[in-house]
């Protein structure tokens, strides 16, 4: 993985979760989706879905068990983006 495909991922992470959030919360990667952020399931199934659109990858849904941070879903997107 380089630099810019881990600032590419990030960026678009930060972006979606921004809309997704209060307007109050700053995100950064040591964020916590679901307990500073909020998101529900149904939220975080509708990210991952447009995560994997944008870039053209399948998430498992078991792989989401570990993911606490906006970087844990950072490096899992990467990880998973370069294995292909």
């Amino acid at each position: 993985m380089t630099d810019n495909d881990y600032e590419e991922i990030m960026q678009l992470l930060c972006d979606r979760l921004s809309s997704l959030a209060s307007s109050e919360v700053t995100i950064t990667s040591d964020t916590n989706i679901i307990s500073e952020l909020s998101i529900d399931s149904i939220k975080l199934l509708n990210l991952i879905m447009e995560i994997e659109d944008s870039f053209d990858i399948s998430i498992p849904i078991n792989a989401l068990a570990d993911v606490q941070t906006v970087h844990d879903l950072a490096n899992l997107v990467s990880r998973i983006k370069s294995d292909q």
